[in-house]
């Protein structure tokens, strides 16, 4: 993550924050000023008055040390060097412009800091009788320790500031995965619900249908077919119940029926078949063991297929042919003329869309449209997927 500006992790500035601010500058302005402040009154009573006012005009312009950084701090420290009042404003401006830890900025300000100091010791010397050199020392060890201090609050904020935003990140980021993973398995669970109930619920339509217009029915073939009803529904019912197991399931797995495999696509011809629909399935796979992924795959595209063309193409043929081998990947090809016979089962247009985002989850792919009169489902889904 790149370097904050430090107007980011600067911290807002409340009336606690000032006062004590103030209070620290007036005990530095006072160990800076009050040991030369009565030879100032008696020596040159205009420096006097002259290092009051600068002091005041210091303590005035602190307050904009954060919207002009440099200017101040370096207007502060050229007037500590003719005045002990300003001192303490001097001092936070520094540590403040420290706080930024910009190199070229420290460099400038420590060399004007330390030259001020001594220029301010020169001019007011005191009567110790310390050695020059160490007035130096010390002038050199204040400095560095208030360039320092400053440094380390600026790392401190700056610090914070990032963990504090890391935090706030990852835990947008983990709503964000949240919400897409809820998006995927709503998608997941529709698609299977698609896949499941189109199917039984278009048969229920057929043979509903079929009741509405055969007027010539006895009452044993009447309860045959409201039987097929029944039992259509109730197998309906059925899928519905095991989908929604997906919503209690930790596995993402129906919870309550097993899922169709490759070696239940027979069945499903035979129950389509049986229910009045016309089939030709030609099963051309080589190796038997298809993975249970792919196999059913390859059996909610049949399935649909099969609804498609009970909707579409009432009483057409459709052949189903399925080859492959673990080498080569399934290939499945669904034939069926087009505009064969009246139809008025609704359709979403969702199923297709829904097999297509599932053949390449699974590596493979799904075309689907029309070839002169005849309508063409092809699929590939690779053997390993």
């Amino acid at each position: 993550m790149d370097r904050p500006a430090p107007e980011e992790y600067q911290p807002p500035l409340r009336w606690w924050s000032h006062a004590w601010r103030v209070a620290v500058m007036l005990v530095i302005s006072a160990i800076g000023w009050v040991p030369v402040a009565e030879r100032q009154s008696d020596d040159h009573p205009y420096l006097f008055v002259a290092d009051i006012l600068i002091g005041l005009a210091g303590y005035v312009a602190v307050f904009y040390r954060r919207r002009w950084p440099v200017p101040i701090a370096l207007a502060l420290t050229l007037a500590s060097a003719v005045s002990g009042c300003v001192a303490g404003p001097a001092v936070l401006a520094v540590t403040s412009l420290a706080t930024r830890r910009r190199w070229r900025e420290l460099a400038v300000i420590g060399s004007v800091s330390f030259a001020a100091a001594q220029l301010f010791t020169t001019m007011n010397p005191t009567n110790n009788g310390e050695p020059a050199w160490v007035t130096v020392l010390v002038n050199a060890i204040f400095t560095a320790a208030i360039l320092a201090w400053g440094m380390y609050i600026g790392s401190r904020r700056e610090l914070i500031w990032t963990l504090r935003h890391r935090a706030e990140r990852a835990e947008a980021e983990q709503e964000l995965r949240i919400a897409q993973a809820r998006s995927t398995e709503r998608a997941r669970i529709a698609r299977e619900m698609h896949d499941v109930l189109a199917h039984r619920i278009s048969q229920v339509s057929m043979h509903a249908g079929a009741l509405t217009f055969r007027v010539d029915l006895t009452a044993d073939e009447m309860r045959a077919s409201a039987g097929v009803i029944q039992q259509q529904a109730h197998e309906a019912l059925t899928d519905l119940r095991g989908v929604l197991g997906v919503l209690r399931d930790r596995t993402g797995e129906i919870a309550s029926a097993p899922q169709p495999t490759y070696a239940d696509l027979a069945d499903l011809v035979d129950d389509a078949t049986a229910a009045g629909a016309r089939i030709e399935l030609e099963d051309l796979v080589s190796d038997r063991s298809v993975p249970d992924a792919v196999g059913r795959t390859v059996y909610r595209m049949v399935q649909e297929g099969i609804t498609n063309a009970r909707k579409h193409a009432p009483g057409a043929l459709l052949t189903v042919r399925v080859s492959g081998s673990p080498e080569e990947g399934i290939d499945l090809l669904l034939r069926n003329p087009v505009g064969f016979g009246p139809t008025s089962t609704p359709g979403a247009g969702l199923g297709l869309i829904g097999l297509t985002e599932r053949a390449e989850l699974r590596g493979g792919s799904l075309s689907a449209g029309r070839d002169g009169s005849t309508f063409v489902l092809h699929g590939w889904i690779p053997w390993s997927a």
